[in-house]
């Protein structure tokens, strides 16, 4: 058992929602925990697969009020931290799931590779060197395998988990950005990264 975090827009697509809700079965199915923003959208399409296959969805929401959760999660934890919340689920979770893009999702891919948990990122953006571009559900499960079998991450006061991922706490992934201090930088608020991968989401 495993549990692993699955992080995507709330505005989700068709395509979107029948991924997460693929995936939450799959999760479900092998006894993982699915620990999810547990709203609407991608977090309602995976903790309803995750549900229907017999497993446990913990939500963990922004708001305070534990009735905001969608009705398939398994155990609400209403924080009141609103956006701040997506640390909390990042490191609850062994691994992270993105699918698709928002800027609440880019949050949490990019919390999780600082803090050196482990992404995989289907129809996401396409980002610097971090989170693990996959095109399936089925890759998603065969890397996740991979992942969980390599042994758990160890974290140091000086620094982010090692072992799954890369990036560490005091500098951002291996690739370029561009900017200054007198600038804007790659996913500040002047635009997204750097566009959206072919077939992933545009939207903010």
């Amino acid at each position: 058992m495993a549990y692993v975090g699955v992080v995507g827009p709330s505005d989700a697509s068709a395509d979107e929602i029948e991924a997460a809700y693929s995936l939450g079965r799959a999760l479900g199915a092998r006894g993982h925990v699915v620990v999810c923003g547990g709203l609407g959208g991608v977090m309602a399409a995976v903790s309803r697969g995750a549900a229907e296959a017999g497993g446990v969805v913990f939500g963990i929401l922004p708001g305070s009020d534990p009735a905001d959760a969608n009705p398939h999660v398994t155990v609400a934890f209403p924080t009141g931290l609103g956006e701040l919340r997506n640390g909390l689920l990042v490191r609850s979770s062994e691994v992270v799931v993105s699918i698709g893009g928002s800027w609440g999702t880019l949050s949490e891919v990019a919390l999780a590779v600082r803090t050196g948990v482990p992404v995989l990122a289907l129809r996401g953006w396409d980002l610097p060197p971090g989170p693990e571009p996959v095109s399936s559900v089925a890759e998603v499960l065969e890397r996740l395998d991979a992942l969980l079998a390599s042994g758990p991450k160890t974290s140091t006061a000086d620094g982010p988990a090692t072992g799954f991922a890369t990036g560490g706490a005091d500098g951002p992934p291996s690739g370029p950005q561009t900017g200054s201090a007198d600038g804007p930088q790659i996913g500040d608020a002047e635009g997204p990264p750097s566009g959206p991968a072919a077939g992933g989401p545009g939207r903010a």
